[in-house]
């Protein structure tokens, strides 16, 4: 089966990701929401920057800063 990009995001929605992001930093979370654009929101989020873990409610990111979602 052939499934397009934002079908594919649609799979992932209410379940927990990793996103890479331009910059090198990789940030988990549930997926919950995307638009025609990639740009993705996400609850229960974290990351660490390399100095300290950060935590979010809710994280919006832009699609034109992501790499790849998985």
């Amino acid at each position: 089966m052939n499934m397009k990009p934002l079908d594919a995001l649609g799979e992932l929605l209410d379940n927990q990701v990793l996103v890479r992001l331009k910059n090198g930093i990789e940030v988990r979370g549930v997926l919950k929401a995307f638009d025609i654009h990639i740009n993705l929101v996400l609850d229960d989020a974290e990351f660490d920057d390399g100095d300290v873990e950060k935590k979010f409610k809710t994280l919006f990111l832009r699609g034109d800063m992501i790499l790849f979602v998985s």
